[in-house]
């Protein structure tokens, strides 16, 4: 229910996005971590664990990639080539958590959740595909958001046991303004636009409810059920994003999305019900 809720939160910005999509992206995005870094700060009471040097370092890659170098490349390369196609190579997370997550905590590959993984992202393909094609250039965007995607699980992962889903999502909240501020001066200059009151209101939903609420129930969901089984939810984005779409009038729901939705579930499904050794951080909270 956590990854869950996590993914269906960010499928929901599509709703939110026309309001803020004339105003910078460097300056919403900075806005929008301010408010999540300081209501998460209000959560936790002021008092965070001190990091460590390596700590620090992975939370600082973390933020760089997962938060700020993740909407670079999915900006640009929405620019290059077709949204969807983007989106449905970004959609391939699920599978590389799958390879990749095992891999680095030394644990060994699950053949079930591998499967599900490509089920999920095929899954996910169906949903939003639109026959568009790519570039060269586009590839690489979209290659390069796929990492910064799966870096935002991979490299909190480990330190979720010690620091707790809460300390995790401020730290990269609040890691990633600085990075956003050299990018808003680099792109714009010193000059700060005041948003107008429907990108204000935007920009609260999104700090408010998608960051704080949906990095929460993230990094609680991959504490309880390890990287690659999280993983899977991303399936829930596509499903999500075509569901507040079609209530907009900005997506028609046909047939065959409908068939890849039961696709993405069925992955899911079978994924979940895998066999696996509950991670560290789920049996410190047990």
């Amino acid at each position: 229910m956590l990854a869950a809720t996590a993914f269906a939160l960010v499928g929901s910005l599509v709703a939110a996005s026309d309001s803020v999509e004339s105003y910078p992206l460097a300056e919403g995005q900075l806005l929008r971590y301010l408010l999540a870094a300081g209501v998460l700060l209000a959560v936790a009471r002021g008092r965070l664990p001190r990091l460590s040097a390596r700590e620090a370092l992975s939370l600082t890659l973390l933020a760089a990639t997962g938060l700020v170098l993740f909407n670079v490349f999915v900006i640009e390369g929405v620019r290059e080539t077709d949204p969807a196609t983007i989106g449905v190579i970004v959609g391939c997370v699920p599978v590389v958590l799958a390879f990749a997550g095992p891999l680095l905590a030394r644990r060994p590959l699950s053949r079930r959740i591998v499967a599900a993984a490509a089920a999920v992202a095929i899954g996910a393909a169906g949903v939003q595909w639109t026959d568009g094609g790519i570039t060269r250039v586009g590839l690489m965007l979209a290659l390069g958001a796929l990492c910064c995607e799966a870096a935002f699980s991979l490299l909190a992962a480990p330190h979720l046991a010690r620091l707790g889903p809460l300390a995790v999502s401020a730290y990269a909240c609040l890691l990633a303004p600085p990075i956003l501020i050299v990018w808003s001066l680099a792109a714009g200059g010193p000059d700060f636009p005041v948003p107008r009151a429907a990108a204000v209101a935007a920009l609260v939903y999104l700090g408010a409810a998608v960051t704080t609420g949906g990095f929460l129930a993230w990094y609680s969901a991959v504490g309880i059920l390890g990287v690659e089984r999280a993983g899977l939810f991303s399936g829930v984005l596509p499903v999500s994003a075509l569901a507040c779409s079609a209530t907009i009038g900005a997506a028609e729901v046909t047939p065959g999305r409908l068939v890849a939705v039961t696709v993405v579930a069925a992955g899911i499904t079978l994924g979940v019900r895998a066999a696996t050794p509950r991670p560290a951080a789920a049996a410190a909270g047990a």
